[in-house]
């Protein structure tokens, strides 16, 4: 029976619901829920525990504090909640940082609502994985037939970029930052569609979490390209800190930088977000590894070239 009234406690989760056509059913969001803009106005269900003005190098130290005390990152409004009274609430299992966590909704919706309510949670480290829970949420809404038309353009986008890539010899080494300070290299999904969009990711495995690196590490694998997509940020607000990079011993020797093939991205709309614009991303990283096959027109907007 489909749900009349959710809430996403999930950026992505938000888009998978309004890309099926079903934002008339969203009656809460989590406080980083801003896509589509129509959404916004809806009452938001969770707030950060820290302030939205810190560095990279406070926001780790501050996440890793409240981890080690067993404390949330997110805190999830039960009063809002409760007062909306949702049939479905959909958040993640994957990522303590990235949004509110499976555990925390439970204990903030156990014996709090006047009804019982589904709790779908997304957990993909993959882009099958991606495709499969946007699969999982139509089914869940009632929405099977509009999730396979979904599902059908997207597979035709990342189907039109592996087949024109089928006989591609060059394949550049890609390293795609998700932290500056400390520096960490993007996991789960991100190693896969670097593959498809003709690049050979470095210092990471596809299907494994973002894992912390050394500079050095960068040095050493001397990257022919360099893409920053900070979790969370957007091109602006990486670029406020970019002089973390920048004043890394070596860096003017670097491979990308002398061939001018540093790049930034909006991290937090598109690489960040296991929702369907991931296809969205696997087109600009085509953009950025292999520009003289590709034009999608992000450029400028899902991401720009640094020089120096």
């Amino acid at each position: 029976m489909p749900a009349d009234r959710i809430v996403s406690l999930l950026p992505a989760a938000t888009e998978i619901i309004c890309a099926l056509g079903l934002e008339s059913r969203l009656v809460g969001r989590s406080h980083e829920c801003d896509y589509p803009e129509s959404i916004t106005h809806l009452p938001v269900c969770s707030e950060a525990n820290f302030p939205d003005n810190l560095s990279s190098s406070e926001i780790d130290t501050k996440v890793k504090e409240l981890l080690a005390d067993a404390l949330s990152v997110y805190t999830v409004k039960r009063d809002v909640i409760k007062s909306l009274q949702p049939d479905v609430v959909l958040t993640q299992a994957q990522c303590e940082v990235c949004a509110v966590s499976l555990n925390d909704v439970e204990q903030a919706l156990s014996d709090y609502l006047d009804k019982p309510a589904h709790i779908i949670s997304l957990q993909p480290n993959s882009l099958n994985g991606i495709l499969n829970d946007i699969m999982l949420v139509a089914e869940a809404l009632g929405a099977v037939q509009a999730g396979e038309r979904l599902l059908e353009d997207l597979q035709e986008r990342i189907d039109i970029i592996r087949h024109k890539l089928k006989f591609m010899e060059n394949k550049p080494t890609v390293a795609c930052i998700e932290w500056l300070q400390p520096l960490m290299i993007s996991g789960n999904w991100i190693p896969e569609l670097v593959s498809l969009a003709g690049g050979t990711p470095i210092l990471v495995q596809a299907g494994q979490r973002s894992p912390f690196v050394e500079w050095t590490d960068i040095q050493l694998t001397d990257p022919d390209v360099i893409l920053l997509m900070p979790c969370g940020f957007s091109i602006e607000r990486t670029m406020r800190e970019i002089n973390l990079l920048l004043e890394q011993p070596g860096f003017a020797e670097l491979k990308a930088v002398k061939n001018n093939r540093i790049y930034i991205a909006d991290g937090n709309h598109y690489f960040n977000r296991p929702g369907p614009h991931i296809v969205d991303s696997l087109e600009m990283l085509a953009e950025i590894i292999h520009p003289k096959q590709f034009i999608f027109g992000n450029e400028g907007n899902g991401w720009i070239k640094f020089s120096l």
